[in-house]
């Protein structure tokens, strides 16, 4: 199956599975392992859209630990995504894709984790993302710059036994679902 076939499917089983998880999000936080995670300045989270698993109850979590939160944004289609501060008392704008980020203004930041959201993913780190590419991008400049742990959060429902991935896709470190964290081990 093709990568856009693929996300056409996987949207449409997230969307189901978002639909019969009430809770997910928090099942999820209460799951992450924070001594397995590097040492945390800065951990990026986003803003869920659509059936996205909310990252919110995860944020939260890290924030508890000591971390500060910032969310990524978009500036242009092509353009790998800045991360600003997040202050939860400033009010979002919408970025170049409409999606709430922090303001312009907002320090930008090199965040420790990412936490990025998904359409499948397999256990051997690969992730299929919306097909633009902005993930990618963003990872490979960021990791040009220093070591960067990447967390997908998803649905267990989401896991297929091997996303189709190219040479220029960015592998997550480790998973977090409903159910489980699965720690991506290299071979």
């Amino acid at each position: 199956m093709d990568k856009i076939a693929l996300r056409s499917e996987m949207r449409a089983l997230r969307r189901e599975l978002a639909a019969g998880a009430p809770g997910a999000a928090e099942r999820a936080a209460g799951l992450i392992p924070l001594d397995a995670l590097p040492p945390l300045q800065w951990f990026s989270g986003y803003v869920a859209q659509g059936s996205e698993i909310d990252p919110a109850p995860l944020m939260r979590r890290l924030a508890d630990a000591g971390a500060q939160a910032c969310l990524p944004a978009a500036t242009s289609r092509d353009a790998p995504l800045d991360f600003r501060a997040w202050d939860p008392r400033d009010e979002m704008e919408l970025d170049a894709f409409g999606i709430p980020a922090p303001p312009p203004w907002a320090d930008v930041v090199r965040p420790d984790l990412v936490i990025a959201p998904l359409l499948a993913f397999d256990r051997a780190g690969g992730r299929l993302g919306q097909g633009a590419g902005h993930y990618d991008r963003t990872l490979l400049a960021l990791r040009a710059e220093k070591p960067v742990f990447v967390l997908g959060l998803a649905f267990s429902g989401q896991e297929l036994p091997a996303v189709p991935t190219e040479a220029h896709d960015q592998q997550l470190d480790a998973i977090l679902t409903e159910t489980a964290f699965i720690p991506v081990v290299r071979t």
